[in-house]
């Protein structure tokens, strides 16, 4: 990693910063309309316990929740890429489930799972998160020239030889581009059943406590908290994409 590759993502939420203020500034917004990000830094040192507390409650639960839906995901993917009849009878199923607004799913997770509040938000999380994992591992497996099959297959290699050595390098661009999007989304499934069934944990609870109590800039500070560890998680698994699939980037232009 290059130094503009760190420079300009922090270029980029600086200008941001400075922009949102003076937008705040200019339309003279008090703080309880639309805070600004300099209303934000007292929340944050007010209620810094409480944000490292609750930032790591919601950190882990969505973590648990993305690894459950990569192991996941990836087994449906490879089911749906290697057969095209569980394609066909899988795939309507997968698609109409995630049609259905995940804030519909979370009252009914909670009242199924009564008090079990982190495996409701684990789940929660997986739910939201698995399906574009499990279609891009689908897409990229069933996408395999069959010439490369003939080949490998005509000098003795096996369906697994076949399946690992070919097949599964080739789905790591496209799984990893799906895990970034599946990132942001357990976020989301783990703070909508933090506020929704409200336990005393988590950043949801806390952005709750500021809406009860009318305390925006609270509201907002969470908002941002929430951000930043999306972003940090992001950047753990474009590190982890350099690892493994390293050698499907691009020449920097």
């Amino acid at each position: 990693m290059n130094w503009k590759q760190i420079a300009v993502p922090i270029a980029a939420l600086v200008i941001f910063g400075i922009f949102w203020e003076l937008l705040v500034w200019v339309n003279g917004w008090p703080n309880y309309k639309m805070a600004s990000p300099s209303d934000l830094w007292p929340s944050f040192w007010k209620f810094r316990w409480l944000f490292l507390e609750y930032g790591w409650d919601t950190l882990w639960r969505t973590v648990a929740g993305l690894v459950l839906a990569v192991v996941l995901g990836v087994f449906l993917g490879m089911i749906m890429g290697l057969s095209r009849i569980m394609r066909d009878a899988l795939y309507p199923l997968l698609v109409g489930f995630n049609a259905i607004p995940k804030a519909t799913v979370v009252p009914i997770i909670a009242l199924l799972f009564v008090g079990q509040h982190d495996m409701n938000t684990i789940l929660i999380a997986f739910l939201i998160s698995f399906f574009p994992i499990a279609v891009s591992v689908s897409i990229g497996l069933s996408t395999l020239e069959p010439e490369y099959r003939d080949i490998l297959a005509s000098l003795g290699a096996s369906r697994f030889t076949i399946f690992w050595k070919i097949a599964l390098p080739k789905t790591l661009p496209e799984f990893f581009g799906a895990l970034k999007v599946a990132v942001t989304l357990a976020f989301i499934g783990t703070n909508l059943m933090e506020i929704v069934e409200p336990h005393g944990r988590g950043l949801g609870h806390l952005f709750d406590s500021g809406k009860i109590s009318a305390d925006y800039p609270l509201m907002f500070a969470v908002l941002i908290a929430l951000a930043l560890m999306g972003i940090l998680l992001y950047y753990v698994v474009v590190a982890i994409e350099k690892v493994f699939a390293g050698w499907a980037e691009r020449a920097p232009t």
